[in-house]
């Protein structure tokens, strides 16, 4: 946790990864983030992984640093409330985050009549407003058919939603782009980020759709291996599987010397004509070739063995491993100063992140855990909306808020 963001105030009215990332991250730099959900919880609220009494994690890990404010979003006085909370005064306020639809009562329409400078990151599935979530927008893009054994034509799904992700993160650092805007010429504006136009982008950045039009076709799938350079899984005498990777000169001049291999490896350059050290290229071109001597070397050493020598010549590699046994690899997890280990609503006591990235020149404050769902629903309608405390009770009576 930063204070970078220390004074804004982002309203968010979300589900699922995208918009609650966003909302996540600018809490864990400091700003003020207040989530509105239905009373008995948005569509993510009971969404496994589950505690062991039945509570969400993927909830209270998505939520974190936020304030819960919990409304009857099927009535209008709960709609009103959510657009005036969107749309409430002061100088760093009025920036709000959603996946709502574009049309309905929280168009953007609709919010900028009650503040003219409102700004407004909408996540959303497809650009015309269709529905879709990561995997249906990754199966349209192709990336499943470029993934799994290049023997099976079966399409194979990634368990890491990467679309929502960085679509998250893409509409923390849009909004804080429009706030500056903002401050300079006094405009609002409505930012719309599909996950569809995140996919086709990114896959457009990378070069992978100017290599499908140039080429005719995807690329094919090639399994564990590395496109357009050398790197593949491979098993040590011992059984233990490591993921292994040589880009610059100096990886593949540490890997061929490690394993013993450099004078093979000349012979097979010598052969063919090639120079594997000045182009990755040759080397992905070349891998067939390459595997086997690779192979035959890590089948003669335990890892235990190669670990010290990959560290000292600067080797890239990994190893397979569970996650359960990752929880215990200080690079990760334990007693990595990005975790603080916390209660949580759900009554589980666990180790959760704050802000991914170090700043060296400030001090880190501890995460902070989920709210309670609701659990600033008093203190936000009266401190932002100024509303009296019997016209809260008034509310809760009839059952608007929770």
């Amino acid at each position: 946790m930063y204070d970078l963001l220390k004074g804004l105030r982002v309203v968010e009215g979300s589900a699922f990864i995208a918009g609650p990332t966003c909302g996540l991250y600018l809490a864990q730099l400091g700003a003020e983030v207040i989530r509105f959900d239905n009373i008995a919880g948005g569509p993510d609220f009971r969404r496994w992984p589950l505690s062991r009494d039945g509570s969400s994690l993927y909830w209270e890990g998505l939520n974190k640093a936020k304030k819960s404010v919990a409304l009857d979003l099927s009535r209008p006085q709960g709609r009103e409330l959510a657009q005036r909370l969107a749309a409430a005064p002061g100088e760093d306020g009025g920036l709000f985050v959603t996946n709502f639809p574009v049309d309905g009562f929280l168009a953007y329409e609709t919010l900028k009549a009650l503040r003219d400078d409102l700004i407004c990151v909408r996540v959303m599935g497809w650009a015309d407003g269709g529905p879709a979530v990561d995997y249906t927008v990754n199966a349209a893009v192709g990336v499943p058919l470029m993934t799994g054994p290049a023997d099976d034509a079966r399409p194979v799904n990634h368990v890491l939603p990467a679309w929502d992700l960085l679509t998250g993160a893409y509409a923390a650092f849009t909004l804080v782009s429009a706030l500056m805007a903002r401050r300079a010429a006094g405009q609002g504006r409505e930012i719309r980020i599909p996950l569809s136009d995140m996919a086709a982008s990114t896959l457009a950045n990378m070069g992978m759709t100017a290599e499908a039009m140039l080429s005719g076709h995807q690329r094919p799938r090639m399994g564990n291996d590395l496109y357009g350079a050398f790197g593949r899984d491979f098993t040590s005498r011992d059984g233990r599987r490591i993921m292994l990777v040589a880009i610059t000169p100096r990886q593949w001049k540490g890997v061929l010397g490690v394993l013993g291999i450099a004078d093979a490896v000349a012979a097979l350059e010598a052969e063919i004509g090639v120079s594997f050290a000045a182009d990755e290229g040759l080397r992905f071109a070349h891998r067939d070739r390459l595997f086997p001597l690779f192979e035959r070397a890590f089948a003669a050493k335990d890892l235990a063995e190669l670990t010290p020598a990959f560290e000292a010549d600067g080797v890239c590699w990994g190893p397979y491993q569970p996650l359960e046994q990752a929880l215990q690899d200080p690079r990760l997890f334990a007693g990595n100063p990005v975790f603080s280990d916390l209660a949580h609503p759900s009554g589980e006591r666990y180790p959760a992140p704050g802000f991914a990235a170090t700043i060296p020149q400030d001090a880190r404050a501890s995460a902070r855990p989920a709210p309670r769902l609701g659990q600033h629903t008093d203190e936000v309608l009266a401190e932002l909306l100024g509303m009296p405390s019997g016209e809260i009770a008034a509310l809760h009576d009839a059952g608007v808020v929770a």
